[in-house]
């Protein structure tokens, strides 16, 4: 795996620190913006602009190395037309277009790119993946970064601490836990919490094997009263981040869509992905690709479902369960291979984990006892039984087992760990 992780980190495109230097100041461009529309239509709109006081993330990594994701974010030099940055993420908008309830209702959702502020005016542009599988531009604007309507307000501050540190966060993958559902006089036992979900996650391959490449941020942020939102309940609480359970219907599924608050608390600290640590004991969470995750803090099976949700978040991992009880419907086309690292409909298997396979696997791989254990191809997963195929009869991306990444998983994780480090 070593040899693999080499050869990628060899092949992502690099910009210098002078270049760098050249087209950016040492700050962030925040760009929140709302997303809407339904199952068929979207529509970008921008809302805020803000500036951050530093650029904490790395200065060589400007351009995605993974096809990973539902969205796509671009930034040119306008007068050079230059590419100067690229993102790929994916959103809660993109999973509620799947709900029958998009299908006849118009709803919105506010999202966030980060970017280092430029130092000339930019023109960017938006894009979405298509049913087939290709990137579609939706919008584009240009942004003067001189602008007065850029806020350089800071809306929340939060203490922070560091519940893990191995250096300088442009260099490093930089991780922040924040609190959602902790009164004042419990914020105590959040800082507990957090360390403890820090030990869960390097405690857990590949992370376990990385620590030095990973820096984790807690950040105490006060709500009103403790708990969250459970609708199916009538249990309301008034919180800080307004998470809840119950999105799409789905009991489990534990989510925030108030995005603004989420990142003005997150600014607090140097961040690439966010974690939203809910003060409860009901079992739930949610993630999405380079974006938010959200995690309860005291269920029995939390350690799990937070290296689970933080799978989808790292490295855009695909769920390999299959029940009916999701929102969902018909997520992975039959006809179009699934961007996410662990899911494949052998439309095109030689991208995926094909070149893992040892010599005489079957493709599909039987589910019986005698490929227990051993990677292959497996039938059932991305909520369909029949024809998206996950890598083992079982995985941390399946059931509900902390530790117990594949080795795609694994290798999808550390790859994406090195890039962020670097």
């Amino acid at each position: 795996m070593k040899k693999l992780l080499i050869y990628l980190i060899l092949f992502i495109p690099l910009l210098s620190q002078a270049a760098f230097d050249d087209h950016f100041l040492n700050k962030t461009l925040r760009i929140d913006y709302t997303h809407c529309g339904n199952d068929k239509a979207e529509v970008y709109a921008m809302d805020e602009f803000f500036q951050e006081p530093t650029w904490d993330r790395s200065k060589s990594m400007m351009v995605e190395a993974f096809d990973y994701g539902k969205y796509k974010f671009v930034a040119y030099d306008s007068a050079e037309n230059e590419l100067l940055f690229e993102k790929h993420y994916s959103t809660l908008f993109g999973e509620w277009q799947t709900t029958t309830e998009a299908k006849t209702t118009w709803k919105s959702f506010s999202e966030t790119v980060l970017m280092p502020l430029p130092k000339l005016t930019i023109r960017v542009e938006f894009y979405s993946r298509t049913k087939k599988g290709l990137w579609e531009k939706k919008f584009s604007t240009y942004i003067n970064p001189t602008s007065i309507l850029i806020s350089k307000e800071t809306k929340y501050i939060v203490k922070t601490t560091r519940t893990w540190f191995s250096g300088n966060p442009s260099e490093k993958l930089d991780i922040v836990i924040i609190a959602e559902g902790y009164k004042k006089y419990e914020l105590m036992k959040f800082r507990g919490d957090a360390q403890r979900f820090t030990n869960i996650l390097l405690g857990c391959d590949p992370f376990s094997g990385l620590k030095d490449r990973i820096n984790i941020w807690a950040v105490q942020s006060v709500s009103e009263e403790s708990g969250t939102d459970i609708p199916g309940e009538g249990i309301w609480k008034n919180t800080i981040m307004n998470s809840n359970f119950f999105t799409f219907g789905s009991e489990r599924y534990l989510t925030t869509q108030d995005n603004k608050t989420v990142r003005h608390i997150a600014s607090n600290a140097p961040y690439d992905l966010i974690v939203v640590l809910v003060n409860t004991d009901k079992y739930g969470g949610g993630g999405f690709y380079n974006s938010i995750g959200v995690c309860s803090s005291h269920n029995e099976l939390s350690d799990f479902v937070f290296v689970h949700e933080f799978g989808h978040e790292i490295a855009g991992l695909g769920d390999e369960y299959y029940v009916g009880d999701v929102a969902m419907q018909n997520f992975y086309p039959a006809d179009i291979e699934p961007w996410e690292p662990n899911l494949t409909t052998l439309i095109n298997f030689d991208v995926k984990w094909k070149n893992m396979l040892e010599p005489y696997t079957p493709v599909p791989t039987p589910d019986e006892e005698k490929y227990e254990g051993k990677l292959g191809v497996f039938e059932g997963g991305g909520y369909s039984r029949k024809g998206v195929y996950r890598p083992m009869s079982d995985c941390t991306m399946k059931s509900t087992t902390y530790n117990n990444f594949c080795p795609v998983c694994k290798k999808a994780i550390s790859e994406m760990i090195e890039y962020y480090s670097k």
